[in-house]
C-alpha cells in the first residue's frame, strides 16, 4: 500500500501543477461586509418612495428603515404610515455605482417570515433607464414569500412579451442562509449554501436571453404585500427586520496567476500605534519597528487573500529579554487570526522566524498585528498560501491510505480510497458541521463545484474500516 500511495501523490502532484498553470479561479472583486455604523454611500444609494413598485406593494421606502448594527445591515419594515402607505420599509441599490457583467454573487441574510412579506436580494439590468423593464432583464437570487422559507431564484426578460424562468428550494427556517448565482455567458446557476438547485442556458443568448450578456447592478430590499404575496398583511410580525451579513462578488480569472507570497515590511505599514522605527542588522538591512509594548500595533491596508484557505503567517523577530506575543487579525478585529509566542533571542538584533497557520476567505482586508505583550522587534511578516495535497488521515493499524486532490480544488475533487472503502458514504462538512454533500464511494470524482469558497471536512465511512477524515480547501 506504500507504494500504492507514493504512486498515487506523484501523479497529483502533476495534476495540481497543471491546473495551477491553467484553471480560473474567482476572486473577491467587491464585497460589502457592513462592518462600519451606518449604510455606506458609496455602495448603494437609497429608492425612496411608495406608489406600488408596479407589483401593488404597501410598502413606503424610506432610507430610515435600513441600519447597519453589530455588522450587519437591517432592513426592518414597520406599520407606519407615510406618503399615504400604511407601511414603511428600505430598498437599497448599487445603481449608479457598481454594476457587474458576470461572476458569483452571493450575500449571507437571515429573512423574516409573515404574511405579506417579501424580501429579495436580486438584480436588474444596468440599462433599465434606457429599455425599460423587462428588457433590462431581471435576476432574482433570493425572493421568500408570506410564511413559507422556500427559496425562489427566477429570471425574468423579454422575449416578445414577458418571459421568466424559476425554481425553488426548501429551507430552514429563521436562520442565516448563503444564497449565490454563478452567472457566465453560458449560464446562471443558483444556489443555496453552496447546493445547487436551479440553472438556465443563456448561450449566445437562447429564448432571447440576450439581456443576460450585459452589466447589472444589486438590489436588497424587503417589501410588504404585493401581488405575489397578496394584499394581506399579519400585522403581529411587524416590525419585521431582514438581515444581511455580507454582501460579496466574485469573478473568474485565469490570468496573472495570484501572487502566493507578500513580505510586508514593518516600517511600511500605514498605520503605526506606539512603535518606533530603527536601524536593523537582519540579513538585507534597511529598518525595522522596536520599543513594541503591549498594545501597540501596525496596520497595512488592502492585503489581498487571493484564494479561500490556509495561509501561513512569518514574524521576523528578536528579543533581547524574554520574548512576548503577538497576534494579526483583519479589518480592525472583526476577524481574529490568533496569537503566536515570540521568544527570547539572545539580543535585540538577534533575529529568527516564528509562525502561525490559519484559515482566511478570499478577499482583501486592512491586516493588523497587535502586541498582546511586549518586549521584541519587528523586522518583517510574511504571509503564504499554503497550497498542498493532503492524505487523508487514518489509523496506524488499519495500514489503509487515500489522498484527495487537487487542494484547493475548484471544480472536481479526486478521492481515492484503498478498495475496502468502495461502497462507504462519502460526507462533506461545513466549517460549522453541517453536511452539503452526501454520496457513495465508487472510485470517481466528486463534483464541488456547487459548493462556496471556503474550508471544508471530507469523511469516508465504511463498514467494518476507520473514518478517513481530511480538510480540503474549495476556490
Amino acid at each position: 500500500m506504500k507504494q500504492t500511495f507514493t504512486r498515487l501523490f506523484q501523479a497529483a502532484a502533476v495534476a495540481l501543477t497543471c491546473a495551477t498553470a491553467h484553471a480560473q479561479t474567482y476572486q473577491q472583486v467587491w464585497a460589502d461586509e457592513f462592518n462600519g455604523t451606518a449604510v455606506n454611500t458609496s455602495n448603494w444609494v437609497f429608492e425612496t418612495g411608495g406608489g406600488g413598485w408596479g407589483n401593488n406593494e404597501k410598502q413606503y421606502y424610506q432610507a430610515s428603515n435600513a441600519t447597519v448594527v453589530n455588522g450587519e445591515l437591517q432592513i426592518t419594515a414597520r406599520k407606519q404610515s407615510v406618503g399615504g402607505m400604511p407601511y414603511t420599509s428600505a430598498r437599497l441599490k448599487t445603481q449608479g455605482l457598481k454594476q457587474f457583467a458576470f461572476g458569483r454573487m452571493e450575500a449571507r441574510i437571515k429573512t423574516p417570515l409573515g404574511q405579506g412579506l417579501w424580501p429579495a436580494f436580486w438584480m436588474l439590468g444596468s440599462n433599465i433607464n434606457t429599455v425599460s423593464w423587462p428588457r433590462c432583464g431581471e435576476i432574482d437570487i433570493m425572493e421568500q414569500v408570506n410564511a413559507d422559507s422556500r427559496n425562489y431564484g427566477t429570471v425574468h426578460w423579454d422575449n416578445n412579451g414577458h418571459a421568466q424562468y424559476g425554481g425553488n428550494v426548501a429551507t430552514a427556517p429563521n436562520v442565516y442562509h448563503v444564497y449565490s448565482i454563478e452567472w457566465t455567458p453560458s449560464y446562471i446557476r443558483w444556489f443555496v449554501d453552496g447546493a445547487k438547485y436551479h440553472e438556465i442556458n443563456i448561450t449566445n443568448g437562447t429564448g432571447g436571453t440576450e439581456e443576460f450578456q450585459k452589466p447589472f447592478f444589486l438590489l436588497l430590499n424587503l417589501a410588504v404585500a404585493g401581488d405575489w404575496p397578496g394584499q394581506t398583511v399579519d400585522e403581529s410580525k411587524l416590525p419585521a427586520t431582514m438581515n444581511v451579513d455580507y454582501v460579496r462578488v466574485y469573478q473568474l480569472t485565469s490570468s496573472p496567476p495570484p501572487a502566493t507570497s507578500v513580505t510586508l515590511q514593518a516600517e511600511s505599514a500605514n498605520v503605526n500605534n506606539g512603535m518606533v522605527v530603527e536601524a536593523c542588522s537582519d540579513a538585507g538591512g534597511g529598518q525595522d519597528m522596536g520599543y513594541i509594548d503591549a498594545g501597540d500595533y501596525l496596520v497595512w491596508n488592502n492585503i489581498n487573500f487571493p484564494t479561500s484557505g490556509t495561509y501561513n503567517i512569518e514574524y521576523r523577530v528578536a528579543s533581547g529579554a524574554n520574548g512576548g506575543t503577538i497576534s494579526s487579525d483583519l479589518n480592525a478585529g472583526s476577524i481574529q487570526l490568533g496569537s503566536t509566542a515570540i521568544p527570547a533571542t539572545g539580543g535585540w538584533q538577534n533575529w529568527t522566524t516564528v509562525s502561525k497557520t490559519v484559515n482566511v476567505n478570499a478577499g482583501t482586508y486592512n491586516f493588523g498585528v497587535y502586541a498582546q505583550t511586549g518586549g521584541y522587534n519587528l523586522n518583517w511578516v510574511r504571509i503564504t498560501k499554503v497550497a498542498a495535497r493532503t492524505a487523508l488521515a487514518t489509523t496506524a493499524e488499519a495500514n489503509v491510505v487515500a489522498s484527495v486532490y487537487p487542494n484547493p480544488v475548484r471544480d472536481h475533487l479526486r478521492l481515492e480510497a484503498a478498495p475496502e472503502f468502495l461502497g462507504g458514504e462519502v460526507s462533506i462538512l461545513s466549517l460549522d458541521g453541517r453536511t452539503v454533500w452526501r454520496g457513495i464511494y465508487r472510485g470517481e470524482t466528486v463534483d464541488v463545484s456547487a459548493l462556496r469558497p471556503g474550508l471544508y471536512t471530507l469523511v469516508v465511512a465504511a463498514k467494518g474500516q476507520p473514518r478517513l477524515v481530511s480538510r480540503f480547501s474549495k476556490e
